[in-house]
């Protein structure tokens, strides 16, 4: 679990899974400790130093478990106001690490893989922690990204292979520390979560002499799915072909495959696509259709089979990385008793990719300030969700039917009886 959730975020995800036990670190601050108490949940703490008193009876020997079976539940910010659960199964995961560290990094016993990316999200997990333990490899780790401990890292630990999201190789070429360092340990770089800028590729290999590999996938996905291979001619600006034991086609809003070069939704098949969305039937049928995951994420594909993402069907701001669904921002935005209307939308930041950024219109009568809309908002979201800008206005644009034209994933809310309508 997300460590930066807030004690709202975290009591709902322990509720959703009906959780029997709840961990934390003891220098997570309150939220954990408030979340498991709201829900009624047993909760122990992991001490920084020294061991954990484990409870219960031991187990004598392995319990048996089908490939079928869901190892973890990973949750994903969803249009609907709350996270989705992610179940992933035993195959799912060991079929994507076995992919990460045969075919695509190409992992040994003497590499050292340099985990920057945190161990709760599905990048860092299946292809930081799970592809370097299948591996024999060793793991380095760094809790909070800074480039110059990053660069100080690789060198101390001989670094060979570095996985990050396109913002912290932003931020190395930029460190001031980044001219001296010494990473001539580097044989190959990972990078994914969002699109990597091609220039900010090319001039960190020409500046460190090193390939970086873009890859593509999701939570849904565990998570990869497509990837430049070593080996095979690199693309830049293109997420690569499908791993092996992966299947991808582009559709339109039909389900049909889009003609050669035509834009379309990107769906996939395979081992590493998810069991379904935890107690989601319904959400779990919408995603998988006739065996295929539909990512909503638009893409095009060469005449080489080599795809590229163009746009994102879903209401969806990728800050650094980091997945934010507008409508969970606007729901918690509405909860401000000086609320009316509310959109949030994505807006371009140089290094982060996109920034999250909100509309708002005031009940009538009703006064607060942008700083307060803020500090409202990241009391109740993790830290890379709330909006950093807040702009307040008489009210949201709006078509004849009373829809928001203020961004995709603008709402509007109601002033009558009837439903609040949302832009799709």
């Amino acid at each position: 679990m997300n460590p930066l959730l807030s004690a709202r975020e975290v009591e709902f995800q322990l509720r959703d899974a009906q959780a029997a036990r709840f961990y934390s670190w003891e220098d997570a601050g309150a939220a954990p400790a408030t979340a498991a108490r709201a829900a009624d949940v047993p909760h122990l703490t992991v001490p920084t130093d020294g061991a954990l008193e484990l409870v219960g009876v031991p187990l004598p020997e392995p319990v048996d478990r089908a490939d079928s079976d869901t190892a973890v539940i990973l949750y994903t910010s969803g249009t609907t106001g709350t996270p989705k659960g992610a179940e992933l199964t035993h195959r799912n995961l060991a079929s994507n690490a076995a992919v990460t560290a045969e075919t695509l990094l190409q992992v040994g016993p003497d590499d050292v893989i340099m985990g920057c990316l945190p161990l709760f999200h599905v990048f860092g997990l299946t292809c930081g922690l799970n592809a370097a333990v299948r591996a024999g490899a060793a793991l380095t780790l760094l809790p909070r990204f800074d480039p110059a401990k990053a660069l100080a890292m690789i060198a101390r630990d001989r670094v060979t292979i570095f996985q990050g999201v396109p913002t912290m190789y932003a931020a190395i070429l930029h460190s001031p520390d980044a001219a001296d360092a010494d990473v001539t340990s580097l044989r190959l770089c990972a990078t994914g979560g969002s699109a990597m800028p091609v220039e900010v590729l090319r001039t960190f290999e020409e500046r460190f002499g090193c390939e970086v590999y873009e890859g593509y996938g999701l939570s849904e996905t565990s998570p990869v799915a497509a990837f430049n291979h070593p080996g095979h001619e690199r693309k830049p600006g293109t997420i690569g072909f499908p791993v092996r034991r992966c299947e991808m086609r582009l559709v339109d809003d039909h389900g049909h495959d889009t003609p050669p070069g035509e834009p379309g939704e990107i769906v996939i098949r395979g081992e590493n696509v998810m069991k379904g969305y935890w107690g989601r039937p319904d959400a779990t049928a919408d995603a998988i259709r006739d065996g295929w995951f539909h990512t909503g994420d638009i893409g095009i594909r060469d005449a080489d089979g080599y795809y590229t993402i163009v746009d994102r069907k879903k209401d969806l701001i990728i800050r650094g990385g980091y997945n934010v669904y507008p409508r969970e921002v606007e729901e918690v935005l509405y909860l401000h008793p000086a609320v009316a209307e509310a959109a949030v939308v994505g807006v371009a930041h140089p290094t982060l990719g996109e920034e999250v950024a909100a509309v708002v219109a005031l009940k009538p009568g009703e006064t607060t300030t942008p700083e307060d809309l803020r500090t409202f908002a990241r009391s109740m979201l993790a830290a890379y969700k709330y909006p950093r800008s807040v702009r307040i206005v008489e009210s949201l644009p709006k078509a004849p039917r009373g829809r928001s034209f203020v961004g995709r994933s603008g709402r509007v809310a109601p002033t009558t009886s009837a439903p609040p309508r949302r832009v799709p």
